[in-house]
């Protein structure tokens, strides 16, 4: 991510309480050696964690969360390597009436069969998971692939409507990128939407607005990369 800036902008002005985003930086060289979370957090005010996938430039390059909820702990879990190695990074976050939610950002890659292993590691890793979740993120998958059929038997993938095409920013061609939560009793979807900010990121950031049952808030569950 290069122009934090302008990212911090939109998180602000769509209100979103969480935010999973890819490729973020921590002092890596090509991003003058910034922390790039530590650089969101202060410029929106949300908590931040951040999942490195590997050593880059003098720094480490993966990707992030950020939560206007308390984040009791946040985990990186490696998943099988593609091309560059990948994790899942999951935050624990304690919601205004006291209960708990697991959020998880993934970003999966290169090849159908290198993201259907990661797809299946990700089964594995929240099998026993048993707090409601959302899992959000660049699958570098269509729908009705393999991986997607899969992750869709564990997760409800929020139908985005006609307006539904990720990648890439500019004349958008495919749909990538999702937002999943589980179970579907725990969850009112009100709004999903693409948003169209060409200037933050080659994809265009998916915006899930969600009422957890039986909670007292309202979050926005943003991914973006």
């Amino acid at each position: 991510m290069v122009d934090l800036s302008r990212a911090a902008e939109v998180i602000r002005r769509t209100r979103a309480d969480v935010v999973v985003l890819q490729e973020i930086d921590d002092g890596a060289r090509r991003t003058d050696g910034q922390d790039q979370m530590a650089v969101l957090s202060q410029l929106t005010g949300l908590q931040p964690a951040f999942g490195a996938f590997m050593p880059y430039q003098g720094g480490h390059y993966g990707m992030g969360i950020l939560s206007r909820f308390p984040i009791l702990e946040s985990r990186n879990h490696r998943l099988p390597d593609g091309a560059e190695p990948r994790t899942a990074l999951d935050a624990r976050l304690q919601l205004p009436d006291g209960s708990e939610l697991m959020v998880c950002g993934v970003h999966l890659y290169a090849t159908a069969e290198q993201r259907l292993a990661q797809a299946s590691r990700l089964v594995e890793l929240y099998a026993d998971n048993d707090l409601p979740m959302i899992l959000g993120g660049d699958f570098n998958s269509e729908p009705n692939s393999e991986v997607m059929e899969l992750v869709e038997a564990h997760w409800v993938n929020a139908d985005k409507g006609e307006d539904r095409l990720t990648f890439p920013a500019t004349e958008p061609r495919s749909e990538i990128d999702f937002v999943l939560y589980r179970p579907a009793d725990r969850f009112e979807v009100l709004t999903i939407d693409v948003l169209d900010e060409p200037v933050v990121s080659d994809h265009r950031p998916v915006l899930l607005v969600v009422k957890p049952r039986a909670a007292h808030s309202t979050p926005n569950w943003a991914d973006g990369n």
